[in-house]
């Protein structure tokens, strides 16, 4: 053996030494690491037709390994490193040649791609990045980072440390509306950078924290980060919970979990929101501290006087901003939990399941039930034999049986009578709207109240037609008739509450990004639509917002664009609440009336679309988006490609199953988990993001998904690991984003020791996560998935 080292271990290190040559030497990346499994393939197979590389394979013909197998031993557990006595043989890398490796190879390559990247199933949500990136830089362009960081540096300056607390602040919410590091941390960079400094700020505070802040849009959603790990890790999760089923002596994974191994990007997002504002919190926290410890280094600043409508005592904004909507959300909240408020759809079969299937499948080897009563406990293994056990001596197998008339009004009668008084829909306008007009009479206490008040009894109007009037069985029109009255008086004060809240600098900067970040992120996490889908309504409210912004500079008719948000609010209820579906045999007429009224709203929503993309194209905003869009979506498709090519490298001479076997030795998976996290963590220091997902996840996670470790946990926390990749000293991509636009007074040095801090918040929070797992976890369990 060469240099006393197997084969695939010289193989392996030539893969790596080449990837890690070819990004050295400045070729883009997007095309270093597919020239680079080109390049260590050729490599290997001279070296391999040489002989010069040889493995040493167990051999499967032994007495050994026979008996092995016998003892109940999955052939996939053996291994050179859990049995090394097991007797060995030597191989060529490639046992039949290199030309039947690389013809293979160029056959998967094809099934890849088109698996991957043309036509798999995953094409749908990766779709969602190329929308997500052009929602991020339209929002970047319309100047909103720039308007944020103004007022929020007035709101925070006067406190000790406040203008970095602001930049958190403002990082997260940039996070939450654009997701685009590069363009986060250059904006802030140029826009931040130089107050903070003239105002005495240390250097290394001011680029630190303007360096961290700007990759929180890593973590938050809507990431790109998380939506590219939950299309690869989804897979990686199936496959890895079939190898654990298979290792034990079960069929197939379903069987062994007795649930389906799905892992979809929309609870990815519900489990990455609390992570994310954890860390944020650990930012702003360390900053402020940093203020109290040299005060000198982070002094207040007065940033000028906020345009925020009249003056307000402090029981009047403690009434208005704090107490009055508290107690409406927590009146909500308790209804929800007390029965009050809650779903009103329910639907009766006109058939009746004769008796509920058992829990877990039992017709099972004996080896295979053993580890599902190790997996699941003994007492519901025994349920679920009692109940296939009185499911067979009653000869059921577990079918339907027709209801009778009689039957049916009763289950319907039933259903209805667990019912909440108080549907979810509309205990959510009432909350949201009254946050509008609550807040609207803190901003301007000695306006006339009339208006909010009418609002005020339209809200409450609302909840008793709800409860009076509306049953489960009224028919969506009624229902919009008996609410109409109500919801227009709601509206007639809401009208005249927004005058009052755009009178407040703050709420007039952040409310419209806002609004959109609540229609993106509500609709994933609340489980009413997937990704792609929101990301679309992201992309074109990021459109509409920055046309907006642009014709009210220009005095121009901008209320188009307001009128097709509204059109696309009307389009939503329309299709919410009544059934569109016109080619059905009988068609009632509110549904007519519906799809009507929702064609209409459809084709203005689509005109206002339009024509917000042509003042953008009129002021040259729209095309440097759609070039940004462009070459940031090919970059990421192009290492989707180039990583496949080097993947299939490794796996080509046996590369990936090597480490694989080498982690599954271990017989504790958190040591797993725990060195596959040192090793990411290592590799952040010169590897991208993007290359370790492509690259190194696909090699560790069949290992790591493949236990008992929750994988929306185990996902976040590699999410989390991967957001340090953008802080870690050399080539850390935030690092040279803020090398680019500092001042000449600001040195890389001052850049490396100002992350160095934060780089150990991160680590703190990777602790805490692991520690206490249900920050992940407890939003995902809370929302539908």
């Amino acid at each position: 053996m060469l240099f006393g080292l197997d084969g695939v271990e010289i193989g392996l290190i030539i893969v790596f030494l080449t990837l890690f040559a070819g990004i050295m030497t400045g070729f883009p990346v997007a095309f270093s690491i597919g020239g680079a499994g080109i390049i260590s393939f050729a490599i290997i197979a001279a070296l391999d037709s040489a002989g010069l590389l040889i493995h040493q394979a167990i051999d499967t013909s032994s007495a050994e390994y026979s008996a092995l197998v016998a003892e109940g031993v999955a052939r996939d557990a053996i291994s050179v490193f859990r049995y090394p006595e097991l007797p060995r043989i030597e191989e060529h890398l490639f046992p039949g040649g290199w030309e039947q490796a690389m013809d293979r190879n160029l056959s998967f390559i094809v099934n890849r791609m088109n698996e991957r990247v043309i036509a798999g199933q995953s094409i749908e949500t990766l779709l969602a990045v190329a929308m997500f990136v052009m929602m991020g830089i339209t929002l970047e362009r319309s100047r909103i980072a720039e308007d944020l960081l103004t007022t929020m540096a007035r709101v925070f300056g006067p406190l000790p440390g406040g203008l970095a607390v602001s930049i958190v602040i403002v990082g997260a919410f940039l996070a939450a509306s654009t997701g685009i590091v590069g363009a986060t941390v250059v904006t802030m960079g140029l826009l931040a950078l130089p107050t903070m400094l003239r105002n005495n700020y240390s250097p290394e505070l001011a680029t630190g924290v303007i360096a961290a802040s700007g990759t929180l849009g890593q973590i938050i959603p809507p990431s790109i980060v998380i939506v590219l790990l939950g299309t690869l890790v989804g897979d990686l999760y199936a496959t890895g919970q079939e190898t654990r089923a298979q290792l034990v002596g079960c069929s197939d994974a379903l069987t062994f979990l007795g649930e389906p191994a799905v892992l979809s990007v929309g609870t990815l997002f519900q489990a990455a929101l609390l992570p994310g504002l954890f860390l944020a919190f650990l930012y702003g926290a360390y900053a402020f501290g940093f203020a109290l410890v040299r005060p000198a280094s982070a002094p207040p600043v007065q940033m000028g006087e906020m345009s925020g409508g009249e003056v307000v005592t402090r029981n009047e904004a403690l009434l208005w901003y704090l107490f009055a909507p508290v107690a409406l959300i927590l009146a909500m909240v308790v209804g929800g939990m007390g029965g009050v408020v809650g779903n009103q759809t329910f639907t009766v079969s006109d058939y009746a399941e004769r008796e509920a299937g058992p829990s877990l499948r039992t017709n099972v080897s004996d080896q295979c039930a053993a580890a599902m009563i190790d997996l699941h406990g003994q007492s519901t293994w025994d349920e679920a034999v009692a109940q296939t056990a009185a499911q067979a001596e009653a000869g059921d197998d577990g079918g339907a049986v027709e209801l009778t008339e009689e039957q049916l009004v009763e289950a319907r009668a039933a259903a209805a009578a667990n019912i909440a008084p108080i549907g979810t829909g509309v205990a959510v306008v009432v909350t949201l709207l009254g946050l509008i007009l609550i807040v609207a009479r803190g901003i301007s206490p000695s306006s006339s109240p009339t208006p909010l008040i009418i609002g005020g009894l339209g809200l409450v109007a609302a909840l008793l037609v709800d409860v009076l009037f509306i049953a489960p069985t009224t028919s969506s029109g009624n229902t919009m008739l008996l609410l109409a009255i109500p919801i227009a008086a709601a509206l007639y004060g809401c009208r005249a509450a927004m005058g009052r809240l755009s009178q407040n600098e703050l709420l007039r900067v952040v409310f419209p990004p806002l609004v959109l970040i609540v229609a993106v992120l509500g609709s994933i996490l609340g489980g009413i639509t997937n990704p792609t889908p929101a990301a679309a309504l992201g992309a074109a409210g990021a459109i509409m917002l920055a046309a907006y912004r642009k014709l009210k500079e220009e005095d121009g008719l901008s209320k188009i664009i307001i009128w097709a948000s509204f059109a696309v609010v009307i389009m939503i209820l329309a299709g919410v609440n009544f059934d569109l579906r016109i080619t059905r045999a009988d068609v009632p007429f509110q549904d007519w009336v519906a799809y009507i009224v929702a064609q209409i709203a459809y084709h203005f929503a689509f005109f206002g679309l339009l024509y917000g993309c042509y003042v953008l194209l009129r002021t040259s905003v729209l095309s440097p988006v759609v070039r940004e869009t462009a070459k940031v979506t090919s970059m990421v498709f192009t290492i989707l490609i180039g990583s496949q090519l080097l993947n299939l490298v490794l796996i080509s001479f046996g590369g990936e199953h090597y480490i694989q076997q080498f982690l599954r030795a271990f017989d504790n998976e958190m040591v797993v988990f725990l060195l596959v996290m040192l090793i990411l963590f290592i590799l952040g220091f010169v590897l991208d993001f993007l290359e370790i997902i492509y690259i190194v996840i696909p090699i560790v996670g069949p290992v790591i998904y493949g236990g008992t470790l929750d994988p929306k946990w185990v996902t976040i926390m590699i999410a989390v690991n991967l957001q340090t990749s953008f802080l870690t000293p050399p080539f850390g991509f935030a690092l040279f984003y803020l090398r680019g636009v500092a001042p000449k007074s600001v040195t890389t040095g001052h850049i490396y020791r100002g992350v160095l801090p934060f780089v150990g918040i991160q680590v703190l929070g990777l602790a805490l996560l692991w520690l206490f797992p249900g920050i992940v976890t407890i939003v995902p369990d809370l929302l539908p998935n």
